[in-house]
């Protein structure tokens, strides 16, 4: 059946125009002026007047617990919250259980996906401190890149030994491999935890989290990782950066990755929101949230993502030692992002571009991440609308909590398609699990 999605606004490639698109076996099989394709030309129509037609959002930084961690998220409620909330591809991390460090571990989690994912989806392959050698064995098209934790991890996903490090950023110049990295100093954040348990007893008040977790331990880790990638030539993206200066590290072979809770929140939200804005790295200063917040314009900031992270509510509660750090937002990334739009923080224009078209080209996700003919049809089409609060039953990750509950929307999402089936529509999740495996490289 052809579709025809007619009386939108077409938001692509830097500019917004008034157009119809044409849906034919997945993909775009045509963009036209309003009304000029003959009725003759399709089966059905969606006609969706008052609306804008965006790429789908290309999540490239996610955590969805399966397998392991299934009591706090898994796939299929996770890419069911995706669609919901215009997202149409993620990218998933490695630190489940087992950890995504073999080709085994990979193949299992594409699995699961194919059986259960309502979106696209891709799964990066971690770094550990032994298994450089494994990463010439899974195929390019297979992974977007080599995810690396040079802090706030445990176990062997914990590599911050010099010489391993080196290791790690050669063999990806090697492999033409882009590199993903969490940066904080581990040491300096343990020091830091220290001296605030000395003073303030065992769990110190969440408050201090972005003092444990400081600024300067972001900044020392990130400066080597740039080191290194300059040193030997490594494509580096950084994962959720959070401070002004680290903003002054990018160009050339690295680029920078900013996520929603650091341009929504400052240290002063702790108060009202306590351990549910908790994340590693730490939300910080109004200075440096507006600091990140230029860098969506001005050319530092290279994408948006959510580092979408689901804990059960129970797990959220306590202070900086004992509550877990990470927070549910791939539903009301997009909404999030619009509302600065609302702002004058950013264009819509360049929403997509931080959200869909720069994930697709720096990770060469195959013909995703744009509304071009002959690309697949993964569509987010979002209108402006009268206020609302988002409550508690609104939210479709499976941990049942967002630390935006209560807060107030101009925009709402109508429908999301995936490979040109409609996945999500006025509320409602449609369908089974329409996403596919993504292609790299």
């Amino acid at each position: 059946m052809r579709l025809l999605i007619k009386g939108g606004v077409i938001v692509n490639e830097g500019r917004s125009f008034q157009g119809d698109l044409l849906i034919e076996n997945g993909r775009i099989a045509e963009i036209s002026n309003r009304g000029t394709l003959p009725r003759d030309a399709y089966q059905q129509e969606m006609d969706i007047t008052g609306c804008f037609v965006l790429p789908g959002v290309i999540d490239e930084h996610v955590h969805f617990r399966e397998p392991g961690l299934t009591a706090k998220a898994d796939i299929r409620s996770e890419s069911q919250a995706a669609a919901a909330g215009g997202v149409t591809s993620y990218l998933e991390m490695p630190n489940t259980v087992p950890q995504t460090t073999t080709p085994e571990a990979l193949v299992a989690k594409y699995r699961l996906a194919g059986e259960k994912s309502v979106v696209n989806y891709g799964f990066f392959l971690g770094a550990t401190n032994r298994n450089m050698d494994v990463f010439a064995a899974v195929p390019r098209q297979m992974i977007p890149g080599i995810k690396l934790f040079m802090g706030a991890s445990t176990g062997n996903m914990l590599v911050d030994r010099r010489e391993t490090l080196e290791k790690i950023f050669a063999a990806c110049h090697d492999l033409r491999l882009p590199l993903m990295t969490h940066c904080e100093d581990t040491a300096m954040v343990n020091r830091n935890m220290r001296q605030a348990k000395e003073v303030h007893g065992e769990d110190p008040d969440i408050t201090l989290h972005p003092q444990i977790r400081s600024a300067e331990a972001c900044l020392a880790s990130t400066t080597l990782a740039v080191e290194l990638a300059r040193r030997f030539g490594t494509r580096l993206h950084v994962a959720h950066v959070t401070t002004a200066r680290e903003l002054e590290l990018v160009g050339g072979h690295v680029t920078l990755e900013a996520c929603v809770p650091h341009l929504l929140f400052s240290d002063a939200d702790y108060l009202t929101k306590k351990a549910l804005i908790k994340c590693n790295p730490a939300v910080k200063t109004r200075a440096d949230r507006d600091s990140l917040r230029q860098g969506l314009t001005n050319g530092k900031i290279l994408t948006v993502a959510t580092d979408h992270a689901p804990h059960l509510w129970e797990e959220k509660q306590g202070g900086a030692a004992k509550a877990l750090s990470g927070m549910p937002m791939v539903q009301f990334s997009l909404l999030s992002m619009l509302e600065l739009v609302n702002q004058g923080v950013l264009s819509l224009e360049r929403l997509v571009a931080l959200m869909s078209h720069h994930p697709a080209d720096l990770f060469k996700i195959h013909e995703r991440g744009f509304i071009r003919e002959g690309y697949w049809a993964d569509l987010a089409i979002v209108r402006p609308t009268n206020p609302w609060i988002l409550r508690k039953d609104g939210i479709l990750s499976k941990c049942g909590w967002s630390p935006l509950e209560g807060e107030t929307f101009h925009w709402e999402v109508a429908h999301t398609l995936c490979n040109g089936v409609l996945v999500y529509s006025r509320g409602r999740i449609e369908g089974g699990h329409a996403g596919k495996q993504l292609v790299f490289g």
